[in-house]
């Protein structure tokens, strides 16, 4: 157990060392731009990155002051929707309901960040911001998918094992969407 412990802690060191810094502060930028313009922030995920979309919708709103939602956390809207209308069109139907604009953003949390085969909802949300100019942030791991292709900052999380890609992946969600609220926070004070 201990082997296993030191290497996944190994592996955590190694991605704080080699993640795109850059990109991180170019997330940040687009935050407080968002913050500075009255933009609402909206923050999909599915599976855990649902639930980390949902404790970063806290963080931006109570910490940051920033307006944002998460659509997976009305359950009975996400549910309805998915039955009548399927899967892959809630994000984008939810943002339609909401008037998503091109002064609004997207924070995609992903392990993949969607593709033809995974994530359709994420991907067709994303290709609507696209669509209307907003921006799109995303924070994901593997190749990054759609999310990275569109974002104007994208947050790739490095793949230190095959085995690990998920766990990085969406505990380093946490750190770096905590890292913005609070540099964003710090910067507007």
């Amino acid at each position: 157990m201990d082997e296993y412990i030191d290497q996944y802690l190994r592996e955590t060191v190694e991605i704080a060392d080699t993640v795109d810094k850059a990109q991180i502060a170019r997330s940040i930028e687009i935050i407080s731009e968002l913050k500075r313009g009255g933009g609402r922030l909206f923050i999909l995920g599915v599976g855990g990155s649902a639930a980390n979309a949902s404790h970063a919708v806290n963080d931006f709103r109570k910490i940051a002051g920033i307006e944002a939602y998460a659509p997976t956390d009305n359950v009975s809207e996400l549910t309805a929707r998915t039955n009548d209308e399927g899967w892959d069109t809630v994000f984008y139907k939810w943002l339609e309901t909401s008037r998503f604009g091109k002064d609004d953003a997207l924070l995609i949390l992903s392990v993949g960040g969607g593709s033809d085969t995974t994530s359709l909802n994420l991907v067709k949300a994303i290709e609507m911001a696209a669509n209307i100019g907003a921006k799109i942030i995303a924070i994901a791991s593997r190749d990054g998918g759609c999310a990275k292709e569109y974002a104007d900052a994208c947050v790739l999380i490095p793949v230190t094992d095959p085995m690990r890609i998920t766990p990085h992946a969406e505990g380093w969600q946490g750190i770096i969407w905590h890292l913005m609220v609070n540099a964003v926070m710090e910067m507007l004070k």
